[in-house]
């Protein structure tokens, strides 16, 4: 079984507060940031690993971000992973999730086929939950979103439960599919030092945007329908007034001006 897990590093929420934005286009520059995986990407490579320990096969964990990133994709290696793929250029810069989603499909149609695409349901910096369904689209994948167990895959076909909004939902997928993950699915391993120490020897390969077969103008701000308007931080201002008085006189006046202002 060929498992593919996609994780999206994002700046460490720690250092947040020293993201800037890009007066022009409005991006985040996060030069000299440190990126980490997030929980729900812990949890997308921890059901990869566990479905590769049950049903055999491979696992693969892909990412679309800056050089800093390959840290992040060792990290990956040491929980287990079989090998990684960091796609890195700097025309991605800019990239919607429109064309996030591009990039990653491309991508992964580089690696070969697969049978199972494993996403966090949202990223930990933008949270849009949009990339999962883009890159199940463009994959021409089966698609089940906000699973929270992985029941069974046999005969070709994956058991899944879903969290919807009154309850769960019980599905039968045909494979190759791709599913987004929930908090509920698991709890990540930890990382054994002779991971760390056997991940150095698993391959780790960059692509850019050639080699995967994509031109500049497909990816980045040129490639993204959705861009970036303004950012502001909203102002909310209210004018108090105390009343003073007895307890009974400020009721009546509270009850007064409430009927006046409703009419």
């Amino acid at each position: 079984m060929k498992i593919i897990v996609c994780v999206k590093p994002a700046p460490d929420p720690k250092k947040w507060d020293s993201i800037q934005l890009d007066p022009a286009t409005k991006a985040l520059q996060r030069t000299g940031i440190p990126s980490v995986l997030g929980p729900l990407d812990k949890r997308a490579l921890e059901e990869g690993l566990r479905l590769k320990e049950k049903y055999g096969g491979t696992v693969a964990v892909i990412a679309m971000a800056p050089p800093s990133a390959r840290e992040n994709l060792i990290e990956g290696l040491a929980m287990g992973a079989d090998e990684a793929y960091l796609l890195c250029d700097r025309v991605f810069a800019g990239s919607d999730t429109w064309s996030t989603s591009l990039v990653l499909a491309k991508g992964i149609k580089k690696i070969g086929g697969f049978d199972l695409v494993v996403c966090g349901t949202w990223s930990l910096d933008g949270s849009t939950g949009h990339v999962g369904a883009q890159l199940a689209e463009f994959l021409g994948a089966w698609n089940v979103s906000l699973v929270t167990a992985v029941e069974a895959i046999e005969n070709g076909r994956m058991k899944t439960r879903s969290q919807i909004e009154r309850g769960y939902r019980v599905m039968e997928t045909p494979l190759p599919a791709l599913i987004t993950v929930t908090h509920e699915i698991n709890t990540p391993r930890f990382t054994s030092l002779f991971g760390v120490m056997e991940a150095e020897s698993k391959p780790l390969r960059v692509w850019s945007a050639a080699d995967i077969g994509m031109l500049p103008e497909e990816v980045g701000f040129s490639g993204s329908p959705t861009q970036t308007g303004d950012v502001f931080m909203p102002s909310s201002k209210r004018k108090a007034e105390m009343l003073k008085g007895e307890p009974e006189e400020v009721a009546r006046e509270i009850a007064h001006r409430i009927r006046r202002a409703v009419g």
